[in-house]
């Protein structure tokens, strides 16, 4: 706690606000967005690996918490304050660091694979800066925060041979093992006789990652072979059709995600339809906006066949 109160005593409004700012990158949001522009944009087998980095490291992080349920900072010690602005997203147990673990997931996954110096150097500053805005916030410890980092590098670096290696059934065998580990998660989640005195927003929170994460490699075990096989589609585009590309199919991910809550809840209980609005996520990422990727590909061509 002596090194929270010390970030405590040098807080002022304009770095409180930097960091809000900086600890969203470490949201699923982001994560969902810098994977998909890796894997529609760049490369296929490096947006499979951040995905499955993230994946993985969500489940354990997910699992730590409820078997660890460690109290956050300002419940441990009352006298301790946060930016309030940061509570909202900060409740339930403490540790691993959530935030942290997907801010090195994502950026440690693109600053691992990317060749550009300036964008590698930014990424590894993100996978850096948002675990210390958990601490600078007061919402994580070191403990938290250095624990969900490196489980995070940890399984990008066991994650990394896939993005090189020649074995075709590599990627199945990962994709695979993600779902057994998903469906174990979930039995434990349902099964387990967790005391009555057990935090219910964990609880609450554990089941609607299990059936998130069930759904997603529902998914993906579909969209490997499926799209490997039938779709097959091409990452590169001149600069503008990428940046048409990655907005319109951002769009149509979230018109998924959100305009299937409602009607999908109205058929099922709450968590099951969440694994069903997860996997049709995936499905429409993963192979439906996919299919469009020809005509963006053709776009800048076109324009060249006109101008001479």
């Amino acid at each position: 706690m002596g090194f929270l109160y010390f970030l405590e005593s040098i807080r002022f409004p304009a770095l409180n606000e930097a960091m809000l700012l900086i600890t969203r990158l470490g949201e699923e949001t982001a994560f969902l967005v810098v994977a998909l522009i890796v894997f529609w944009c760049a490369d296929k087998r490096k947006g499979y690996y951040i995905l499955m980095a993230g994946f993985v490291g969500t489940i354990v992080n997910q699992f730590l918490k409820l078997v660890c349920a460690v109290p956050r900072p300002w419940v441990q010690d009352p006298n301790f304050t946060i930016v309030e602005a940061a509570r909202e997203a900060a409740s339930g147990y403490s540790f691993p660091s959530g935030h942290s673990q997907n801010a090195v997931a994502t950026f440690g996954g693109v600053a691992l694979t990317i060749r550009n110096r300036y964008l590698k150097a930014a990424a590894a500053a993100i996978a850096v800066l948002v675990p210390f805005s958990r601490m600078y916030l007061g919402v994580h410890t070191p403990a938290d925060v250095l624990t969900g980092s490196l489980l995070s590098l940890g399984f990008l670096m066991a994650l990394k041979p896939m993005v090189t290696t020649t074995k075709k059934t590599a990627m199945k065998d990962i994709i695979g093992f993600l779902l057994v580990l998903a469906v174990c998660f979930l039995l434990y989640v349902e099964l387990y006789p967790f005391p009555e005195s057990f935090d219910v927003h964990n609880l609450t929170s554990g089941l609607k990652n299990a059936y998130t994460l069930l759904g997603c490699m529902i998914g993906l075990g579909i969209v490997y072979p499926v799209e490997k096989k039938y779709v097959n589609f091409e990452t590169k585009a001149i600069w503008w059709a990428q940046i048409m590309k990655v907005i319109l199919g951002l769009c149509v991910v979230l018109l998924v995600k959100e305009g299937l809550r409602a009607p999908l809840e109205a058929m099922l209980p709450v968590y099951p339809a969440r694994a069903v609005r997860y996997f049709l996520i995936v499905l429409t990422a993963g192979l439906l906006w996919p299919m469009t990727f020809q005509w963006f590909s053709k776009l800048g061509v076109k324009n060249e066949l006109r101008n001479h």
